[in-house]
């Protein structure tokens, strides 16, 4: 009898590669983000977390979340595409001789491969395919088409937003009927304002003043941080003075026109701060506590996290209307056009010279907030385990 029907504990063994510091030089992504929220919270929702990572070979030895599974991605991936469909990745030989067998694995990113349980894949959105404009050309075509198989092996899909599921059905072929919406979240301690000395420190480290624009965020095209340099080059001479811009992000793909306009606005006295270090996740709380306003001006987001780590800071919110935004925020953030730097600028002035729509905007977005945490991910996570473990 298997665990979902006896109601013990399922045993669940969970992707931790995009989280697995061996792996990642210990930088987490929004992916690994996700991936590591769920090894911490999914035990609290009554689940047994194995978690695992498919490591080059030779660095299985070095990994320190989890353990390595028996193959590495490429090595699996060839087995599925060369080997009858009967043939699976044996997750066992992992765990060890005398282990309990795996209810179902829960592959967090796109490396999804057939196993001797059932998996469960969360997919964020199907970018390479529905905007390939804004993805690395390098092998594009290969990675799309193994995406796209990797996306029917799994027997159940979540992703984070409704948005994401047309993405999903047309450019994946996922069927609508195996896609689960689970909202992502944030940790509890996003919601508790950190201490002034230590927020203080960290705002004196980098040299701010508390009240600045913030944005966070990889810089690469759809984040769209050109247009947010734009939109606030264009505010008044007066508050560009009283206001820097703080851009959060690692430079990335096709981001070196950007950091030069960065580096030319800082070199011309402009009030623009670039961390592109910057990985403490205490240091990343206290920079939202001294912000003044976020803005997420994203062109695509499957999600759209930093939206939700800004509403539970306490710090008025401006945000794209497109792809999954409007979704997340419900309604407690000012929204524009992201394709427009007027709609851009005049939103940053209205957040930080009117004093009740800002008010407004604070209050709705940590209400927004407590809707969307991690405990209540995990919760509808297990859900959807059992479902799929039931049928």
């Amino acid at each position: 009898m298997s665990a979902a029907v006896s109601g013990e504990a399922l045993r669940i063994g969970l992707s931790t590669t995009t989280a697995e510091p061996a792996l990642t030089g210990g930088r987490l992504d929004g992916i690994g983000v996700y991936s590591r929220a769920l090894l911490e919270h999914l035990p609290h929702a009554g689940v047994e977390v194995l978690p695992f990572s498919f490591a080059p070979p030779g660095d299985a030895r070095r990994l320190t979340v989890g353990r390595a599974l028996p193959l590495s991605f490429p090595l699996a991936t060839l087995g599925d595409l060369l080997l009858p469909s009967s043939v699976h990745l044996n997750v066992s030989r992992a765990m060890g001789r005398n282990a309990p067998p795996l209810d179902l694995f829960h592959a967090t990113d796109y490396r999804i491969v057939r196993m001797d349980c059932p998996v469960v894949a969360t997919l964020h959105d199907a970018l390479p395919i529905s905007h390939p404009e804004w993805c690395s050309p390098k092998m594009r075509g290969v990675k799309n088409w193994l995406q796209a198989k990797a996306a029917r092996k799994a027997q159940h899909v979540i992703t984070g937003s409704h948005y994401s599921i047309r993405e999903l059905v047309e450019c994946f072929g996922v069927d609508e009927r195996r896609i689960s919406v689970v909202h992502h979240g944030v940790r509890a301690e996003w919601f508790d304002a950190p201490p002034v000395e230590a927020r203080d420190a960290t705002l004196a480290q980098y040299g701010l003043n508390a009240g600045y624009f913030l944005f966070v965020g990889t810089l690469q095209p759809r984040k769209n941080v050109e247009r947010l340099l734009q939109a606030y080059l264009a505010l008044p001479p007066v508050l560009r003075s009283a206001r820097q811009l703080v851009i959060v992000g690692a430079p990335g793909w096709r981001s070196e026109e950007l950091v030069k306009r960065i580096k030319a606005a800082q070199q011309q006295g402009e009030n623009v701060i670039w961390l592109d270090k910057l990985t403490d996740d205490a240091q990343l709380q206290h920079l939202y506590a001294g912000a003044g306003a976020f803005v997420f001006p994203s062109l695509h987001e499957g999600f759209g996290l930093p939206l939700v780590e800004a509403f539970a800071s306490g710090v008025a919110v401006a945000t794209s209307n497109a792809t999954s935004l409007p979704e997340v925020a419900q309604g407690a953030a000012l929204e524009f056009d992201p394709l427009s730097v007027p709609e851009m600028t005049a939103a940053m002035t209205t957040l930080v010279r009117d004093d009740a729509v800002r008010s407004r905007c604070i209050a709705a977005g940590r209400r927004r907030a407590l809707e969307l945490t991690w405990d209540e991910a995990a919760r509808r996570t297990v859900a959807v385990y059992r479902q799929v473990l039931s049928h």
